[in-house]
């Protein structure tokens, strides 16, 4: 089956789980609009499996954990900065 590029809408919320298809590729986090957004790679046949996404805003704590950095997105024009990880 050929992959497909899904969006997932993201809360801007320290934790979530977002479940995807097994072996997506996270692309990119962004604003679409309103609402904090990721976009992954994904082939639409494989299982699903839970991917722990962390959106920490700037100057907030960040516990200490491994994580691969995914993007940086703004609010309110720029009022609000969000930086995406996902734990590893």
């Amino acid at each position: 089956m050929k992959r497909t590029i899904w969006k997932y809408p993201l809360e801007a919320t320290d934790t979530q789980n977002v479940m995807m298809p097994e072996g997506a590729e996270i692309l990119s986090a962004q604003m679409q609009g309103n609402m904090l957004c990721l976009w992954a790679l994904v082939n639409p046949a494989a299982p699903n499996q839970r991917r722990e996404i962390e959106v920490i805003g700037t100057g907030h704590p960040m516990p200490d954990a491994k994580r691969r950095y995914i993007s940086t997105a703004q609010m309110h024009g720029g009022a609000l900065v969000w930086h995406i990880f996902e734990r590893e």
